[in-house]
């Protein structure tokens, strides 16, 4: 999620300068084939599809943001609804002022856990065992905005990146008490109001994280005993970067720049390129997967405000670096 309409201290200049400043990137529509909608969503019902985990068979579980729910997807765009988090009667959540259910990830089992902001105390981390009902398994600061998240089951944690507070927290997958695991300037926002340290993603003994005023990805070594390394710029100019992975197991990237409506690869020296655009279906993405050859892309329309859906696309080779 990054720089929803009408939050504090972000102007409608802002949010023009951001899409004008990435208006004309190189593009290479090639590399992602066959874009096609494959779910419409809501969004005078809350449903703003804001993060997505992969299931084994290719189907997806994805975070609809401003109605607290969790749904499940099926390749052929059939809908189900797993879980809705609990409602709060007096959200006082940061930026937003209102109840958000933004960062998913899946353990092999099927458990799910996501992150839930409010400005209360069920801010914080949330499990859905399957066939289950949503516990919070961690408070975070109420004043924060847990927002990406990302599950190392080797080390047997949970990473948050919290957007206002521009920190990386980590948070025992079993539950308990979190630790502010990473905090630097590069994750902060780039001034108040706005979103920094947004998507995040464990890979190759490190974490990385994205941050949306700043328009950069940061890699984070973890350190032999588990501790955070020095803070790495990997990409700049990003504009207005959402949530990201990897295709393959190199370091090349796949991010959602969401007020551009447009997705990017980003290359291991830090290059990127447009690979596709609103033209496609894209509806200010927030978020990419891949499983195999298949991308899947959920857009939120926060700014659009039409068309919330699930693109899918074909990726027509695989990564190496």
């Amino acid at each position: 999620m990054s720089r929803l309409p009408r939050l504090a201290g972000v102007t409608t200049a802002a949010i023009a300068l951001g899409v004008l400043a990435s208006a004309a990137p190189v593009s290479d529509e090639r590399l992602l084939t066959e874009p096609r909608v494959v779910a419409p969503f809501d969004l005078a019902a809350g449903q703003t599809p804001e993060n997505i985990a992969l299931e084994p068979d290719g189907s997806a579980d994805v975070t609809l943001a401003f109605s607290r729910q969790v749904a499940h997807i099926t390749p052929d765009g059939r809908k189900r609804i797993l879980a809705t988090l609990p409602p709060e009667a007096h959200p006082d959540t940061p930026l937003l002022e209102r109840t958000v259910v933004l960062g998913i990830a899946r353990a092999h089992d099927g458990t799910l856990y996501v992150d839930y902001a409010t400005g209360t105390d069920k801010t914080g981390v949330w499990r859905i065992s399957p066939g289950g009902t949503p516990r919070q398994i961690a408070r975070l600061p109420e004043g924060g905005l847990p927002n990406g998240l990302a599950l190392d089951e080797r080390r047997g944690v949970l990473y948050a990146a919290d957007s206002v507070l521009g920190t990386v927290w980590r948070i025992p997958r079993t539950g308990g008490v979190p630790t502010a695991w990473a905090r630097a300037t590069a994750l902060e926002p780039a001034a108040a109001g706005g979103f920094g340290a947004n998507g995040v993603k464990v890979h190759r003994d490190a974490v990385w994280v994205s941050n949306s005023d700043r328009g950069t990805l940061l890699r984070i070594p973890v350190r032999p005993d588990g501790s955070a390394g020095t803070v790495e710029t990997s990409a700049s100019g990003l504009e207005a970067i959402d949530d990201f992975t990897f295709p393959g197991p190199g370091n090349t990237v796949f991010a959602a720049l969401i007020t551009s409506s447009r997705i990017t690869q980003v290359r291991p020296d830090g290059t990127h390129t447009i690979v596709r655009t609103g033209q496609d279906g894209l509806s200010n993405p927030t978020s990419v997967a891949v499983r195999g050859r298949t991308v899947y892309v959920p857009s939120a329309a926060y700014f659009t405000t039409k068309d919330p859906n699930l693109l899918l696309a074909h990726l027509r080779r695989h990564f190496s670096r």
